[in-house]
């Protein structure tokens, strides 16, 4: 990666002199250097070298304005906000943009301008943007269509009024992290989702504990393509949710169900039958990939204390991919200390192993 440090023309261009680019084009200096070699030089350096480069003269400016589709303002730890103002208008041509911040600098208006001229904005990243309010959401909703990832973890500020009302406006969403969002992720906010949103895969709904069965079946049966749930610290679901996911979500992956102490054991028998409910599709998935690549993978189901040993073990033995052994823990089950008898095949063939070939 190039800095800005290194961005000279007497760096780029060997020994200061002329160069002759395939054609005969003569370079002298930057206003000669044509816009694919621009955007080739825009495309090895830093984000924020492009932007010092935008303003090297009016070609970098047009190559980067029309070139570029994927920056991060991360780095920005002070007035991230008049920088969005500013670069917006120019960067139209954004696709992805990440404007994570430890500290809260964004604000509604910022977002407003993205929205009001990046129109082919595909995936925004708006976490821990605790200073934004409804507003955002509306304005994302008129301006980015086709938004297909966003991750807005940590706005506490939003409603579920604005969720729904982006649902229904941006429904090429595939991807949505609404992690910590307690007012904004509701009942009344899934079920707009479910309804508009029938593409969605990946779901991040941590610790919003005003989500109960209701929104999450609304998931489940809208959703029929759902790869990850995360559910940790939904507090309000029932065995009701897994059952629905169960029946509903078949190439679900990936299920977070920490500290979710209303689920018991018929939850993960729900689970279980939810593998073989079908041998026909089962065995034709089998010849295409291995059977282990197939099901869950990824169970988190720490502090679920209502939970039994039977139960949990018919889901590990129902998907291979799920493992309990050492280095390779995809089970998650920590805080439930009567599942310490759980194990996965491998951790049963290597106990078994060291039976019949004990070390000498």
């Amino acid at each position: 990666m190039i800095g800005v440090e290194d961005l000279s023309f007497e760096k780029l261009m060997v020994n200061n002199s002329s160069c002759k680019m395939g054609g005969g084009v003569m370079i002298r200096e930057w206003k000669d250097i044509p816009m694919e070699l621009l955007l080739r030089i825009a495309s090895l350096v830093d984000d924020r070298t492009v932007i010092v480069a935008s303003g090297v003269c009016s070609g970098w400016r047009d190559a980067i304005s029309w070139g570029l589709t994927h920056l991060s303002l991360s780095w920005c730890k002070r007035n991230m906000n008049n920088l969005v103002l500013t670069l917006a208008p120019k960067f139209t041509k954004l696709e992805v943009l990440t404007l994570r911040q430890d500290l809260p600098q964004l604000q509604d208006n910022g977002v407003e301008t993205i929205a009001n001229h990046c129109h082919e904005l595909q995936d925004l990243d708006l976490s821990k943007s605790f200073k934004l309010t409804d507003r955002s959401l509306y304005a994302l909703a008129h301006g980015c269509p086709n938004l297909t990832k966003l991750n807005v973890s940590g706005c506490s500020a939003f409603s579920d009024n604005a969720v729904a009302y982006l649902a229904e406006h941006c429904r090429q969403l595939r991807v949505l992290n609404l992690c910590g969002c307690v007012r904004a992720a509701t009942d009344k906010a899934l079920k707009a989702i479910g309804y508009y949103c029938n593409r969605l895969q990946t779901v991040n709904l941590g610790w919003c504990d005003k989500v109960g069965d209701e929104g999450v079946m609304s998931l489940a049966y809208g959703c029929p393509d759902l790869t990850l749930l995360d559910l940790c610290g939904c507090v309000l679901i029932t065995d009701e949710s897994v059952i629905a996911l169960a029946n509903n979500c078949p190439h679900l992956r990936s299920l977070g169900l920490y500290f979710c102490q209303n689920i018991t054991d018929r939850a993960m028998y729900s689970l279980a039958q939810s593998r073989v409910k079908n041998k026909h599709e089962m065995w034709a998935s089998m010849k295409k990939h291995r059977y282990e690549d197939e099901g869950l993978m990824n169970l988190n189901i720490s502090q679920c204390t209502a939970l039994t040993p039977p139960a949990v073990q018919a889901v590990c033995e129902a998907f291979p991919a799920l493992h309990t052994c050492p280095g390779r823990h995809s089970l998650i089950i920590s805080g439930c200390l009567n599942l310490t008898s759980v194990h996965c095949a491998c951790s049963v063939q290597a106990h078994r192993a060291r039976i019949l070939h004990p070390a000498h």
